[in-house]
């Protein structure tokens, strides 16, 4: 098999288990690359971009219908448009925040819950609390390159995931099978790989979970679940949230599930060979150690074969520019941070904003035209916010900008294009828009 450079190599690592390289990371071999992302436990450098406080939901809500109508429906509408600012200035920090954290993380942590936030998407469309959105991102980060059984088990009964599916109207005698449905087939197992009747008795486990007043978290009310015995996946049990996470993971297909989502999001679109999915399923184990799988599949030939190149989701590609050219999101003035999620929204992806519960697109569905345009209009901008110097200074620009954005060569049809721009910020948002940058190779 054909094998990209060690250099390209590198790269693809940065790519697939961070957020692209920073200066000077395509100096380090493929090994000590290896080491820095999968090998700490901490990064000092994303821990310091601390978490926003002070989110709290709106106060203007719906009201009690057994309450009288307030006279002043203008000043009702006022109260409404007011909670309705207040959540989108509370999504709108939220947002900066975790790109901020993204761009200066140094380890596959930060990656890793991004990937998992697109796995278990959540949008705060509906959830509509940006501190329940931050309460399972930080779940999430907890576990991302821990033990999968231990994500799936906090996710099943998550504030942000119950509201989302709607968990909260799920009862004793009155079950809503969302939750048990997506969980099952979104989550751990995949599709055909449960009946109706998983779905139906796994929402009597999921019973009993309500969503806190003013905002509070969800908690378990005993009167509200059912504790009846129920029959799924095989086994018959007076089973609980727990319980039923617990059968979904012990079944066979979850393992193969979970590493095919994983293979397919940061190795190669082309499934594994059953020879290489055995030695995948060995290093993830009984323990479902995500750590010990990813360092498996970066092992593998196939990581380093040039077919397995994957197109950069918009907020992958912003947060990799945005580290290659030293530009902080949380640093930037308000207009500046408004025009960045502007751009991003226009290309189709925000934090904490899936389009559904199925999560965002892969490959060619990032390639379109209008995607492009905007691509290419926030690539302008956000060159704008950038010390140039290196390529201002250079001899050979295109050489110059290439190495700026970290990227190990340019085809010649690229470096005929890119020869053509004079003008060294446009050089710099027109090569961040050419293949060899928003795929990652």
């Amino acid at each position: 098999m054909t094998e990209i450079s060690e250099r390209a190599a590198v790269r693809r690592l940065n790519d697939r288990l961070g957020f692209g390289p920073a200066p000077g990371d395509l100096d380090a071999g493929y090994d000590a690359t290896v080491r820095r992302l999968l090998g700490p436990l901490t990064d000092p450098a994303a821990a310091a971009v601390t978490p926003p406080t002070g989110l709290a939901p709106p106060m203007a809500e719906k009201k009690d219908p057994a309450e009288k109508k307030d006279p002043d429906e203008k000043k009702d509408r006022e109260a409404k448009k007011a909670a309705a600012r207040q959540r989108a200035a509370q999504e709108r920090t939220l947002g900066v925040w975790w790109l901020d954290r993204m761009v200066v993380s140094r380890t596959a942590a930060e990656r890793l819950t991004w990937f998992w936030h697109g796995h278990f998407a959540t949008s705060n469309q509906k959830v509509r609390n940006a501190a329940w959105m931050l309460g399972q991102n930080q779940t999430q980060r907890t576990h991302a390159l821990g033990r999968f059984g231990d994500l799936a088990q906090a996710m099943v009964v998550d504030t942000a995931m119950i509201r989302w599916l709607d968990g909260q109207k799920n009862r004793r005698g009155t079950p809503n099978e969302n939750l048990a449905r997506e969980y099952l087939e979104l989550f751990t197992l995949g599709i055909g790989k449960y009946t109706e009747k998983d779905v139906a008795e796994g929402a009597r486990c999921l019973t009993g979970w309500v969503l806190g007043k003013d905002g509070k978290g969800a908690t378990f009310q005993r009167k509200r679940f059912d504790s009846g015995s129920k029959t799924l996946l095989g086994r018959t049990g007076a089973f609980d949230a727990k319980g039923f996470a617990a059968l979904a993971l012990a079944q066979p297909a979850s393992t193969n599930f979970v590493i095919g989502r994983l293979w397919f999001r940061l190795v190669s679109p082309t499934p594994p060979d059953s020879t290489t999915a055995g030695r995948l399923t060995t290093a993830y184990g009984a323990d479902r150690d995500v750590r010990s799988l990813l360092t498996a599949m970066v092992a593998e030939p196939a990581f380093r074969d040039p077919a397995s190149g994957l197109v950069k989701q918009p907020v992958e590609w912003a947060a990799g520019l945005m580290r290659a050219l030293g530009v902080r999101p949380g640093k930037l003035d308000e207009k500046e941070q408004t025009k960045l999620l502007a751009g991003l929204r226009g290309m189709g992806q925000l934090p904490f904003r899936p389009p559904s519960v199925g999560g965002w697109p892969a490959g060619a569905s990032w390639l379109t035209t209008s995607a492009g345009l905007t691509r290419l209009q926030l690539a302008q901008h956000l060159v704008k916010q950038a010390d140039l110097s290196a390529v201002e200074d250079a001899k050979d620009k295109v050489a110059a900008v290439a190495a700026v954005l970290g990227v190990d060569g340019w085809s010649a049809r690229t470096k005929d294009a890119l020869a053509g721009v004079k003008d060294p910020a446009q050089l710099t948002a027109v090569a961040a828009c050419a293949p060899e940058y928003v795929v990652s190779g």
